[in-house]
């Protein structure tokens, strides 16, 4: 295998492993503050459902990018570029960085916005549309990190280096 390939494929891995770490520490922030709110009142459980899985989305923003970067370079398909150069294999891997890295910390940051959203959702049933708005505001980074990583890998994979 060459260093380009192996530089994409850990491209690749670093969306996965960024963006599905910070749901998994999202979606547990907010579980906790869900389960408080249930154990509580158990009719509360469809309003705080929806705010603790916003912050899931970007496990899959990661896993949409490196399906994406993995198929190009042909790991899913069985036809791997073995002879990628470094260049290539390396803009691949800058092109994962964004969704890795925003996913991450974005994922955190909404299961807090969502914990915090519940909290209200349990005091003001009544509020739980604009409850939404909390945690959504922290999902447009996300989305941003994901356009710019698919325009990137997109980019990339129509370059002839």
């Amino acid at each position: 295998m060459s260093i380009g390939l192996a530089l994409a494929v850990a491209g690749a891995a670093i969306a996965v492993f960024g963006g599905g770490s910070g749901s998994a520490m999202g979606v547990g922030i907010a579980g906790q503050a869900a389960a408080g709110v249930v154990a509580e009142d158990p009719n509360k459980f469809g309003k705080v459902l929806i705010l603790q899985l916003l912050p899931g989305t970007q496990g899959i923003y990661g896993l949409i990018v490196a399906f994406l970067v993995l198929s190009n370079i042909g790991i899913l398909g069985g036809s791997a570029d073995v002879n990628m150069s470094i260049a290539k294999g390396a803009l691949y891997l800058a092109a994962c960085l964004p969704i890795g890295v925003a996913g991450w910390t974005s994922g955190k940051a909404q299961g807090e916005a969502s914990a915090a959203s519940i909290g209200l959702v349990a005091q003001r049933p009544d509020m739980s549309g604009k409850a939404l708005i909390f945690p959504a505001m922290v999902e447009t980074y996300a989305l941003l990190s994901l356009l710019i990583s698919l325009l990137a890998v997109f980019g990339v994979n129509s370059l002839a280096i």
